[in-house]
């Protein structure tokens, strides 16, 4: 057995997880049973770690803080892409231009006749030689 595979299988598709609680909680991707309720805006999620995480919107609690320029985030994700800035990072690289990105969102999409670079709010065409 593979042991990055996980021993517990779904029977809808197939995927395998670490755990019987994991396997639970990707079965209900299958059923769309979302049983946490925010109870602010009455939004519903697949998990408790989902409801905390949604909850922040409400709350403005910011519990992940950069510890270079002090910066707050309400997610741990966004606070490591943050860090990015300050490193200069950039692990995402495009197969069609090898250019470098700190985002994965940042990457180059190909076309025939231009690639598309998408950013934040705004899509800027250029040219393919």
């Amino acid at each position: 057995m593979n042991i990055h595979k996980g021993k517990y299988k779904c029977t809808e598709c197939g995927k395998y997880c670490q755990s019987r609680y994991f396997l639970a909680v990707h079965r209900k991707s299958h059923s769309g049973e979302k049983a946490f309720e925010c109870t602010v805006c009455s939004k519903r999620f697949r998990t408790s770690r989902q409801l905390v995480v949604h909850s922040r919107i409400h709350t403005g609690e910011k519990p992940y803080r950069c510890h270079l320029c002090e910066k707050a985030f309400s997610v741990a994700s966004i606070l490591h892409a943050h860090v990015r800035v300050h490193t200069g990072d950039k692990p995402h690289k495009c197969s069609v231009c090898y250019k470098s990105f700190s985002h994965s969102g940042n990457l180059h999409t190909a076309t025939p006749d231009r690639m598309t670079v998408l950013t934040v709010g705004s899509y800027l065409r250029q040219t393919v030689n």
